[in-house]
């Protein structure tokens, strides 16, 4: 490995400094487990979970593996409700709810996605995860404290130069430069404007010479050649997501499995109807005939709610016209493979980069 990636792999403490992407809805402790094992860094995603459902999952990866791994959080702030722009977004999607039966008075408003706070940081300090990561910027200072207070390692993605350089003041150990072909949600944080976002490999160098901290790329990450690229532009270690989600210990569903292995998944977009906050996801009918930039999709994680009876009756029938089929611009990589393979398989790009 290059020196760069030999230093990170030692600070993470894994073989390689290769980290499975955190995909919410997608993934348990199962996949987690199984790249750590590997050699890789397992991820797991929070955003989704209760007190609860955290502990269970977290206490699933302590008893399966002694390696490290990273646990990861949404750090947005919880909007206010506004209840014209819900009243308009509801309008929107009255066609469909008529198509679908579905009565509007009948769903309930509320968010759909956690960030990390004072319950979750209590449940996380029973663990003591050696990598904790974020999405959205960083949480405050007290809390980031006490994640340092059993000195773990502190990643989170930065999409501009300006983002890596604010993390790099607050204090992460390592950035991860998402490039615009990621799959899922982008980790914007101190803009909105799409206009700033640029691909992994035109972002990659910018945010190296931006910053003196490792800097981890991801987005079209897909395969051994692809991390060659990443680490001749000067990333310390990659991130990789996509590629995962055909694996086994994936949670990806049906719907999704065979979206991701048809002709579809060729064309993926940024959009904001599932959530109120522009992830990159498989081009569907709801993404084209409302968006897939709806201005009247609240903000997030505020829009969640209102589409979520949708999706539910569309997979009914088995559609995903209707869901959030996350992908990146990049699915060359998913096949139908163990975790560990796929891990050892990306891994040969650090070997011959060395």
């Amino acid at each position: 490995m290059s020196p760069a990636a030999t230093a990170l792999a030692r600070q993470l403490g894994t073989e390689w400094p290769l980290v499975q992407a955190p995909m919410a809805g997608v993934q348990g402790s199962a996949l987690a487990v199984a790249v750590s094992n590997a050699g890789g860094l397992g991820s797991l995603p929070c955003a989704l979970l209760d007190a609860a459902g955290m502990r269970r999952e977290l206490a699933a990866i302590a008893a399966q593996t002694q390696r490290p791994f990273n646990v990861n959080f949404f750090c947005h702030a919880q909007p206010m409700p506004d209840a014209a722009r819900e009243a308009r977004w509801r309008a929107a999607l009255a066609p469909y709810y008529r198509e679908f039966g579905i009565d509007p008075a009948d769903i309930a408003s509320g968010p759909g996605r956690a960030a990390f706070d004072t319950t979750m940081a209590d449940v996380l300090a029973e663990f003591r995860p050696p990598v904790v990561s974020f999405h959205f910027g960083l949480p405050p200072p007290d809390l980031l404290a006490r994640l340092r207070a059993w000195n773990a390692k502190v990643l989170c993605s930065a999409t501009t130069v300006d983002e890596a350089r604010w993390l790099q003041a607050h204090g992460v150990d390592a950035v991860i430069a998402q490039g615009l072909e990621a799959g899922g949600h982008r980790g914007m944080f101190l803009g909105d404007d799409l206009a700033t976002q640029c691909g992994t490999f035109a972002l990659l160098p910018q945010i190296v010479r931006a910053v003196n901290v490792p800097v981890i790329a991801a987005g079209g990450i897909a395969d051994a050649s692809g991390v060659r690229a990443a680490l001749a532009l000067g990333a310390a270690g990659v991130q990789v997501g996509t590629a995962y989600l055909l694996c086994p210990e994936a949670t990806t569903s049906a719907l999704h499995r065979a979206a991701l292995t048809s002709d579809a998944a060729r064309v993926t977009a940024l959009t904001n109807v599932f959530t109120g906050r522009p992830a990159r996801g498989i081009v569907n009918r709801v993404m084209r005939e409302l968006g897939p930039i709806c201005a009247a999709a609240p903000q997030f994680p505020l829009a969640t709610a209102a589409i979520a009876p949708l999706r539910a009756a569309a997979e009914r029938a088995a559609s995903g016209e209707f869901s959030s089929l996350w992908a990146g611009g990049n699915v060359s990589g998913c096949r139908e493979v163990p975790a560990a393979l796929l891990t050892r398989e990306l891994a040969l790009g650090f070997a011959a980069a060395g």
